[in-house]
């Protein structure tokens, strides 16, 4: 007798959370031997882990997870997944979940030039003139993604064939990713196809020079914009100005300043790029939620699990 759709969508799913509980016994971010793939695992709700995500898809098996990239909110689920087609800043938390069914999420990083690759292959291009789209999405994975998921970690099981197979099941992930309805945002990202992998190239730059003060004139230029075309098309990728993104990576730098090396809060300040303890102390309180002192007084008093897990 087959099994219907739904059905195999939801054993397939029981089993992507099997083998991810498998290799990550305890809570947190696990790397595995495929150095694309990682594994995620909590077993109770956690704080906001704020980080930059790069270029990745994030496939959520159990549980469920909340996004902040802004002031806009994304939420996925099992067998939703979590496209960044650009290294955003992003807050994560997760919502909903307990030490009976813990989060479990598999995260597998995309290299842009794969996507031109696949577009030439494919024969699926990106508008040059279409209008920039937002660097991330969530959507429902396809059976035929889910199933490139499963065969990628079964490999696990055999590391001796990692090397050949997993680029191959890796590789169809992307292609579904591409091939879905929003599979735009990726291909926009490809190397020379439009406004959006200028964008990227921008991006790329701040985070690069982000001690330095903001040139917009200069990044414009090599971007091949006008200053208010360069702030419209970064806006529509990253949801924010690039003052904007150059201050979270900045905010985000010296937290993990704070919390991994012997400095006091005006020093990280410095060492980033800001000239005021003060305002820097005003826009990392906003940002966190407390100024320096009293943020990683509270950070470092939790336990590891409770600010583990990016995907």
């Amino acid at each position: 007798m087959s099994i219907n759709a739904p059905d195999r969508m939801l054993s397939t799913l029981d089993e992507l959370a099997g083998l991810i509980a498998r290799y990550s016994k305890k809570d947190g971010t696990y790397q595995t031997e495929f150095p694309a793939l990682s594994l995620i695992r909590s077993s109770e709700q956690t704080s906001p882990l704020y980080t930059v995500y790069e270029p990745s898809i994030c496939l959520v098996a159990q549980g469920r997870k909340l996004v902040l990239l802004a002031d806009e909110a994304y939420r996925y689920g099992p067998g939703e997944y979590f496209a960044v087609s650009v290294d955003l800043p992003i807050s994560g938390q997760v919502i909903e979940v307990s030490p009976e069914r813990p989060y479990l999420a598999v995260r597998l990083q995309i290299d842009p030039q794969q996507i031109l690759e696949l577009m030439r292959e494919s024969r699926r291009g990106a508008a040059a003139r279409a209008p920039a789209e937002r660097g991330l999405y969530v959507s429902s994975a396809a059976g035929e993604m889910l199933d490139a998921f499963a065969r990628l970690l079964r490999l696990l099981e055999t590391p001796e064939d990692l090397p050949v197979l997993a680029p191959m099941a890796a590789r169809e992930i992307l292609y579904r990713a591409l091939q879905s309805a929003q599979g735009a945002a990726l291909r926009q990202m490809a190397p020379g196809a439009g406004r959006a992998a200028s964008i990227a190239e921008v991006i790329r730059r701040i985070r690069e020079t982000y001690t330095e003060p903001l040139r917009i004139g200069d990044l414009a230029a090599e971007a091949g914009m006008s200053p208010s075309s360069l702030h419209r098309h970064f806006r529509d990728v990253t949801a924010m100005s690039p003052l904007q993104f150059q201050k979270q990576i900045r905010l985000q730098e010296a937290r993990r300043m704070l919390l991994s090396e012997p400095v006091q809060a005006a020093e990280a300040a410095f060492r980033v790029g800001y000239e005021s303890p003060s305002q820097f102390n005003r826009e990392y309180a906003r940002l966190f939620g407390l100024p320096p002192i009293g943020d990683v007084r509270r950070l470092k008093s939790l336990p590891q699990g409770r600010t583990a897990g990016n995907a």
